[in-house]
């Protein structure tokens, strides 16, 4: 680790690590960049792992002072985006969404469906998912508020000649090429598809509303039928968008999913109750932001002016917004931004929507990957190298431990090859020597179990050798799996741990981590693999512990037996269920005699003893 620079200033900024080649490795912001640069030249063991990576790998440390920490934060938005550094969460934007776009600046400004970057003095709406639903509802919005929808070049031709083009004679232009319309007018209408996209369908239909009765009365029944076929077309284009609120709220919902190390940022747009536009945003992690350091590192993209903001945000809980995500809205729209973590109700739902919506976002990445045979030979290809493996690795295996307190401690195994999920040769291991709380021991039973297959079956595919096992832990669970190795006589095994929260790797013979590229396919694997062998960890450990209270609290009724004990959950679904069933509930069992039913329906409702309280203990 270099030497902590002097003259680092008290004032707000960012600041930025580069590594021996001259490349920016970090970028941070600090209220007070002495405070915070102060924070890494410190002992390394006060320091955690990512910390102590990112300083073995940076040779120099740079800073830009800013006015107040909301510069900091625009500036360290900006920097990330440009550089994409190694140790800063990566984002991935939404520009394939298409947005509507009017350029304000002009005097006729035509409508125009876009994807581009945004430009001062245009104003857009959208993003939008569906671009077909999108060139419908601007066709039938054209027929309710004319504005010219052709290109420069033929606007200046029919200006020309001095004639208007087909669409001014099917009604779906206001004619501005030939002075049919003034550019107050004009103007007037590129208002109305403001607040058609920003969600203000009351005024719109009240506006259409009154100049077909004002023209019915005045016996002008063509004019009449123009504004009620306009205002029949408001209603079609209006159709598409999903009514979620029926109090004509203005809000954002924001919602984070995690997969790995990576995220899905949804936001929903609602304005008048309805939703009006989707953002999505997928992200990189470095290696432990949480949900809100994503949201406050993304805000300068979610909200770029004024307009953007509206003044309640719906999160699923308070914490996720910080001080400076409160300061930063709250500034930009120059006045106070609520922000609510709703348990109930309409905005509930509409949260639940967004947390549905991320989570189905991360499910199509996720699949969009595994798919994709180039990929995954890309993942393997890089996991090799990284790993110095003498070719790509084709099977992996990874293994990972649950218990309650030592007790009920169960492992299990995944198998993946070709970085496919293969769900047929998946193991659950009953940890059956080692007692107590020691992680260590039962990864040592179990893997030395698993090899034991391996040494004596040579020939079984079922038993087939991995060419990489991935430990679920760090280095003293490595150390155990190399002495299970050592105990069988397995010598050529190749070993790797990944250590919990950090997500660096470590290989047997060195205790300096390996931390794989972000973003990487080779990390988005190795994440996926420990997701899935935890998954199926805590998935079978449940299913022991909820065996094991059904045996102990049906223990000492006569007549019950273990092959009686499971048909009963079997048929009662569990043991609550069963507590509650009648006598005559229980007599109705053929297969149960009915002395047993008696002395079991006796058994559950004597009272229970009371037992002292604990807090709650993790699976893990």
């Amino acid at each position: 680790m270099f030497d902590k620079p002097a003259g680092i200033p008290r004032q707000s900024g960012c600041y930025i690590f580069r590594n021996a080649a001259n490349t920016i490795i970090y970028v941070g912001k600090a209220l007070s960049l002495q405070q915070r640069l102060s924070s890494y030249f410190q002992k390394s063991d006060a320091m955690t792992v990512k910390t102590q990576a990112l300083m073995a790998d940076a040779t120099s440390v740079e800073w830009i002072v800013t006015p107040s920490e909301l510069d900091a934060l625009v500036l360290e938005n900006e920097l990330i985006k440009q550089n994409q550094p190694r140790y800063n969460m990566r984002l991935k934007d939404d520009k394939s969404f298409p947005y509507v776009a009017i350029d304000m600046r002009a005097e006729f400004p035509a409508p125009v469906i876009t994807r581009s970057r945004h430009v001062k003095g245009v104003r857009y709406f959208g993003p939008f998912a569906d671009v077909r639903a999108l060139r419908v509802t601007m066709d039938e919005l054209l027929q309710a508020f004319p504005l010219r929808s052709c290109t420069r070049h033929k606007f200046n031709y029919q200006e020309r000649i001095g004639r208007p083009c087909l669409l001014y004679d099917i009604g779906k232009c206001s004619g501005p090429c030939v002075k049919n319309i003034d550019a107050s007018s004009y103007r007037e209408l590129v208002q109305s598809w403001s607040r058609f996209f920003e969600g203000d369908m009351r005024q719109l239909r009240a506006v259409l509303e009154r100049r077909m009765n004002e023209a019915s009365s005045l016996k002008h029944y063509e004019a009449a039928a123009k504004a009620r076929d306009a205002l029949a077309a408001l209603e079609r284009a209006a159709s598409a968008q999903n009514v979620v609120l029926d109090d004509h709220s203005n809000l954002d919902v924001i919602a984070v999913d995690f997969a790995g190390g990576r995220a899905a940022v949804v936001r929903f747009s609602v304005r008048h109750g309805r939703i009006i536009a989707r953002t999505v945003h997928l992200i990189d992690r470095s290696m432990d932001e949480d949900t809100a350091e994503i949201i406050e590192g993304l805000l300068p993209d979610l909200y770029r002016e004024a307009a953007d903001v509206p003044p309640v945000i719906v999160v699923g809980d308070e914490s996720f917004v910080t001080p400076l995500s409160r300061l930063y809205v709250r500034e930009l729209r120059e006045r106070n931004v609520e922000v609510v973590a709703p348990q109930r109700g309409r905005r509930r739902r509409v949260l639940e929507l967004a947390v549905n919506d991320a989570t189905a976002v991360m499910g199509r990445d996720s699949l969009r990957r595994e798919s994709d045979h180039n990929v995954r030979s890309r993942a393997l290809q890089e996991l090799g190298e990284a790993l110095h493996l003498a070719q790509p690795p084709f099977r992996l295996e990874c293994f990972d431990m649950s218990h309650l307190q030592g007790t009920n401690y169960v492992g299990s195994m995944v198998v993946f090859e070709d970085a496919i999920a293969k769900k047929s040769e998946y193991r659950h291991f009953n940890v059956k020597e080692v007692l107590g709380n020691d992680d260590v021991g039962a990864m040592q039973e179990v893997v030395r179990r698993r090899l034991a297959y391996w040494r004596d079956d040579q020939t079984s595919s079922k038993f087939r050798r991995a060419d990489l096992i991935i430990i679920d832990g760090g280095l003293a669970q490595l150390h155990a799996a190399q002495k299970a190795a050592a105990s069988l006589g397995v010598d050529d095994v190749e070993f790797v741990a990944l250590a919990k929260r950090e997500e660096l790797l470590y290989r047997p013979g060195s205790s300096a981590p390996i931390a794989l590229e972000r973003g990487s396919e080779s990390l988005y694997l190795v994440q996926r693999i420990r997701d899935e062998a935890h998954r199926f960890a805590i998935t079978f450990h449940r299913s022991k512990r909820a065996k094991s209270m059904v045996a102990s609290s049906l223990q000492g009724v006569k007549g019950l037996g273990p092959s009686r004990r499971q048909q009963l959950i079997e048929h009662f679904g569990s043991l609550e269920a069963l507590r509650g069933a009648s006598r005559e509930d229980l007599a109705a069992l053929t297969w149960l005699p009915e002395p047993v039913a008696q002395n079991l329906y006796d058994h559950l409702q004597a009272p229970s003893e009371p037992k002292p309280t604990k807090g709650n203990v993790d699976d893990e």
